[in-house]
């Protein structure tokens, strides 16, 4: 087992030298690494649960007997944009505060945030509680995705980094799909009251989470983090114990790392070095990030701002039944990070992101075709959109990969809150004001458009991601970007 511990370099002591991310990177997979993926992964099945059931149940609220004076318009309308509004917010928020105060102290915050306003939304009693606690969901979730995926990725070793990324952001449409199936039985009066069962769903979210909470406190602080920011020993510590966990669940030695990092550690990264680092040092992989994120929100925005309506309007299919179609598009695009995760770690990160991205939008063109030729029925449309989603929902979980590892440690989580609140805010405000009018028209020349416009975008990211894309797999993150403090160490030396 590898003890070597971190030392001052040179006499001074504001400099220390440590094999700390080696350690990490050099790790057998083990039930440690599961109990990372559990804690920290599952809270995207609560987020495409919660988005998925609100969509689902506008209908339901806006009935007389509902318990809550709303309409459909309200919810999907204006709830539904101050949700995306709190997921902006607060993953600028909590992203900022990840960085500054660790990993797991923000990862517990951002859930007990989600937990508290997800409860409270169960007992909304009038449309300004309703909208006051949808605000204050999003503000949780937007949290998690920098705390989550910053802390994902300094835990699991580089060899799985891709891999496991990609397949936990996925996971938000296995929620997807729970959230579909779930809203049919919770909103059958045969089974709940009109004014009881959307209040259950929600409180079942609730009770998810709070079993999500009782792993992820078992989730240690990353290593990575604690050693740049002044606590060398207890990474030190935290690293050996888990190699003795290992060791002693596998039976083996560890080898020795030989590979060090010398940084000068430092409490906080200040917003002006951010922005340096991000636009100055880095812009190509700035651009790079801008372009995968909006481009996938525009393609999501695309399909699914219509997908009942257009099923509804063309196809005849009773708006009763959409969930239904809703939750097999759900599945497809699950299956896409599942079925293709490994190949971002093997085939490499720029054929793969390029081609997802490519790929997902040259078969939106083609359905946009079909479509305006009136080829397609309800059902082969529902396939269209299943295959296209397969290969772009592994593209857009490989937007948030790239946000997190091409970037210095010091800015890991504000450049993923970042990149996530301008693809966010691009799909909530942007979205809504091209697709729904043209997908609510009726007319298949509007329809065909929309989904041009979304296809559009997705092929131009992939160029992009074709020359900019970062080599990263199986790389150390310290390789693929140099730690700010290991800059400020060179200097000093």
């Amino acid at each position: 087992m590898a003890t070597s511990g971190t030392a001052p370099r040179d006499g001074d002591a504001s400099i220390v030298t440590t094999k700390v991310p080696a350690r990490l990177d050099r790790l057998p997979w083990s039930g440690w690494h599961w109990m990372v993926v559990v804690g920290l992964g599952t809270v995207w099945i609560l987020d495409g649960l919660e988005v998925t059931v609100v969509g689902n149940i506008a209908s339901r609220l806006s009935e007389p007997g509902s318990g809550l004076a709303i309409t459909d318009a309200q919810v999907t309308g204006m709830a539904a944009a101050l949700y995306v509004a709190g997921a902006c917010t607060g993953a600028l928020f909590f992203g900022w505060l990840t960085d500054r105060h660790g990993r797991k102290k923000l990862f517990l915050i951002t859930l007990g945030v989600y937990l508290a306003a997800t409860a409270l939304t169960a007992v909304s009693f009038s449309f300004w509680w309703f909208y006051l606690f949808r605000f204050l969901t999003g503000l949780g979730i937007g949290g998690e995705y920098a705390a989550i995926n910053s802390a994902i990725d300094e835990l699991i070793p580089s060899r799985y980094r891709g891999r496991v990324d990609i397949v936990i952001n996925g996971s938000f449409w296995l929620g997807a799909v729970g959230g579909s199936l779930l809203s049919v039985v919770m909103l059958n009066t045969r089974f709940f009251p009109a004014d009881i069962g959307w209040r259950l769903t929600f409180a079942l979210g609730v009770v998810l989470g709070l079993v999500i909470l009782l792993v992820r406190r078992h989730v240690p602080e990353s290593p990575r983090w604690m050693f740049i920011h002044g606590r060398s020993e207890g990474a030190e510590e935290l690293v050996e114990a888990v190699e003795r966990r290992i060791e002693g669940e596998r039976g083996v030695t560890l080898p020795e790392p030989s590979e060090t990092i010398t940084i000068r550690p430092r409490k906080s990264t200040g917003f002006v070095d951010i922005a340096r680092t991000l636009f100055l040092s880095y812009p190509r992989r700035a651009v790079l990030g801008l372009a995968l994120f909006i481009g996938q929100a525009f393609l999501y925005n695309a399909i699914t701002f219509g997908f009942g309506s257009i099923l509804v309007k063309f196809f005849g299919v009773p708006s009763g039944d959409t969930g239904y179609y809703f939750a097999v598009i759900a599945g497809g695009n699950f299956l896409g990070p599942l079925l293709l995760c490994r190949l971002f770690d093997t085939l490499g990160r720029r054929p793969m992101i390029a081609g997802t991205y490519v790929l997902s939008g040259a078969l939106l063109f083609v359905t946009a075709w079909m479509f305006g030729r009136g080829w397609l029925n309800a059902a082969t449309m529902t396939a269209c959109w299943c295959v296209v989603l397969f290969f772009a929902s592994a593209g857009a979980s490989a937007a948030y990969l790239t946000a997190s590892e091409v970037f210095p440690m010091e800015t890991r989580a504000l450049a993923i809150a970042f990149f996530y609140a301008i693809g966010t805010a691009a799909g909530g405000i942007s979205g809504p004001l091209i697709f729904a009018e043209l997908t609510k028209s009726g007319v298949v020349g509007d329809t065909v458009l929309a989904f041009s416009i979304g296809a559009s975008l997705m092929v131009v990211a992939g160029l992009v991601a074709a020359f900019l894309a970062v080599p990263a797999e199986r790389r150390p993150l310290e390789d693929i970007a140099e730690p700010l403090s290991a800059r400020a160490a060179a200097k000093a030396s």
